[in-house]
């Protein structure tokens, strides 16, 4: 499965020999620069530009074009290179755009050399800059890593070499555009763009792929029911913001696998039923049509049963208003047939809720067994299978949803990765009706030990050391639900513990979202302390707020707030009455978290269509020792930190 890297993020390459696509939809410059263990380029040998397209392990384009094809070979690299950044620049005096927001997104791709794309990034959001540094390739501990860089300079090519630390970066940067010119002075014009059937042979079968295997420039999607040939890229013109991935074409559709469907049966179900560019994109799309098809259902049972009831009541109204008819037989019969005829409406839209319910409880059955572990139950096999993964799942299960109508059918909860927001497991007696029936301190109990398997699923679906877990228990009363995380050995460290321990965590943790932070401001990545862990943190907060003051609180709602866009991810099992001292002030924590019970609620209200859905915590089976043995495998993929 592709990463699709935002910037700052990293993805583990499986192999050296590779290839960097790159495709622009307008003209641009590519090159690479070669740079040590600070990341620093110590002259013009270190870099390959079109007019020196060639050094050890690495070759670049020899002039301008909208898409490139860049060789790397890490192996055949210098062994005093550690870094390996990809350049992109407009080029200048040739009347073309002179800054990457007048064109569409450039959009990056590492492959293998088969054409499989390992790690892609589409570089958003630049404005007035004219050169940008796209990726970089790096060794840490001896692994090649891909970090999606993005860092734009408005001071054009002579800004970005010079920010490197070349020496005389000016002249360099005049010498490459200069030899861009040359060649693009040399080289042919360019036919006109073809009319709508010129891209067609014979008999009309369709537009003529690439020669190259170029990924053709990004164009606005059509309709999904006209395929229409894709006109060429233009230099001028409003901005196009379609996604240089996806092509003017739907995404593929699910595979033939179902078997003709015979006149006048329902189809059969089939997982992957839904379009998509991996099968996991489409048992994610699949899962919430299925949850749109049940909230769309019900909405129109409800409706009906609500329409019959108001028939009925203006009947009666209406006849019952005339004092004769309240007597006698007269009135009964009215009563009975208003009252026949609502349960004929009710009648038919239940076998209509039926028929859909079934189709969607038969589509549940096939699609459940074949989700990955990400999407997956613990209860599924797929975990008996279990292997560290080698990049991070588009979403991940933090549950299930059920409605009234068919409680039986559990549609499961499925958030995007990385994190957007951080969890809440409100573990209040006051929080739902289940809830209140529990003792107080079997409802702790049970909110930590959901808090656990969430922080065991996200270290599960993450790259080995590509997420670290933090544990804040100021009175050490969640020792008993911490056993599994503490004995494997996953945690970063032990729990913290009193006010010290509570200080001390909020405090790293704080520092690196600083750092982080000025370093994606300043656009120097490469200046993050070595001892800094980049990969994406987790923070389990119990039995909050004891053992905070007002500057861990403080420190809390900063990290809730700053924390989710570099990196850094809250869990905190908490009641809010017992924060009600704080009064409004934690307002804004509270509402920043995703709320989640450790027990069945309906708090999960849908704005669609009015639906309160029943949240399920996800559960392991019982005696099962599935949570144990996956936290094991984690555990030992894992490589010793350094020091």
């Amino acid at each position: 499965m592709t990463a699709e890297l935002v910037r700052g993020q990293n993805h583990t390459l499986p192999q050296t020999r590779l290839e960097i696509r790159v495709s622009a939809g307008t003209p641009v410059v590519a090159g690479a620069t070669l740079g040590d263990e600070n990341g620093t380029v110590h002259g013009t040998e270190w870099i390959a530009h079109p007019g020196s397209p060639q050094l050890p392990g690495l070759e670049v384009s020899r002039q301008a074009a909208a898409d490139h094809r860049l060789a790397v070979d890490l192996d055949a690299l210098p062994a005093s290179v550690h870094r390996v950044t990809v350049l992109l620049a407009l080029p200048t005096g040739v009347g073309g755009p002179v800054r990457f927001g007048a064109v569409a997104s450039p959009f990056v791709a590492v492959t293998g050399l088969d054409g499989t794309e390992i790690a892609t990034f589409t570089l958003t959001g630049l404005d007035s800059e004219s050169a940008v540094a796209a990726l970089e390739l790096y060794r840490r501990q001896a692994v090649w890593k891909v970090r999606a860089v993005g860092q734009g300079y408005a001071g054009g090519l002579d800004a970005m070499l010079a920010d490197q630390g070349l020496p005389r970066a000016a002249e360099l940067a005049h010498s490459i555009q200069d030899a861009v010119t040359r060649a693009m002075a040399r080289s042919v014009t360019p036919p006109p763009p073809r009319t709508p059937d010129a891209g067609r042979v014979g008999t009309g079968t369709g537009p003529v792929p690439p020669q190259d295997g170029h990924r053709p420039a990004a164009q606005p999607p059509e309709p999904l029911t006209e395929p229409t040939t894709p006109p060429p890229a233009t230099t001028g013109g409003p901005i196009n913001y379609a996604h240089p991935r996806r092509q003017a074409a739907a995404p593929p559709p699910p595979p033939p696998t179902a078997p003709p469907v015979e006149p006048g049966r329902p189809a059969q179900p089939v997982a992957g039923d839904a379009t998509g560019w991996s099968m996991d994109e489409r048992l994610y799309n699949q899962i919430w049509g299925m949850f749109e098809d049940l909230a769309r259902t019900t909405a129109a049972y409800r409706s009906a049963v609500d329409f019959a009831e108001s028939r009925m009541d203006q009947e009666l109204e209406r006849t019952l208003s005339d004092p004769r008819s309240r007597i006698g037989g007269a009135g009964d019969r009215v009563r009975e047939e208003a009252r026949a005829k609502r349960d004929e409406l009710t009648g038919r839209a239940r076998e209509a809720l039926d028929r859909d319910l079934a189709q969607l409880v038969a589509e549940a059955a096939v699609v459940e067994p074949a989700l990955p572990a990400a999407f997956a139950g613990w209860d599924n096999p797929v975990w008996h299978a279990y292997r560290v993964p080698m990049e991070i799942p588009m979403a991940l299960r933090i549950g299930d949803l059920h409605l009234p109508e068919k409680p039986g059918l559990h549609i499961p909860l499925l958030v995007r990765l990385p994190l957007e927001r951080g969890i809440w497991v409100d573990c209040g007696r006051t929080a739902s009706d289940a809830a209140a029936l529990i003792d107080g301190a079997r409802l702790r109990t049970l909110a930590m030990e959901c808090a656990v398997a969430h922080a065991a699923r996200l270290l599960a679906v993450y790259p080995a050391d590509e997420f670290s877990v933090h544990v804040i228990d100021p009175a050490g009363s969640a020792a008993g639900a911490l056993a599994p995380l503490v004995r494997s050995g996953v945690l970063a460290g032990p729990p913290a513990s009193g006010a010290g321990g509570v200080a001390s965590v909020l405090a790293h943790l704080t520092r690196r979202v600083d750092l982080v932070q000025m370093a994606i401001r300043a656009g120097a990545a490469d200046s993050l302390p070595p001892d800094l862990d980049t990969g994406e943190q987790l923070l389990i907060v119990n039995d909050f707020p004891h053992g905070f003051d007002d500057r861990a609180v403080t420190q809390l709602r900063y990290l809730a707030d700053e924390g989710p866009s570099v990196g850094v991810h809250l869990l905190m099992v908490a009641d809010r009455e017992d924060a009600s001292a704080y009064g409004p002030v934690l307002d804004p924590l509270w509402r920043s978290l995703l709320r989640i019970t450790p027990v069945a609620d309906d708090h999960l209200a849908d704005p669609w269509v009015g639906h309160a859905w029943t949240y399920e915590p996800p559960r392991t089976p019982p005696g099962s020792r599935v949570l144990e043995q996956v936290l094991a495998k984690v555990a030992a993929a894992r490589r010793p930190r350094r020091p």
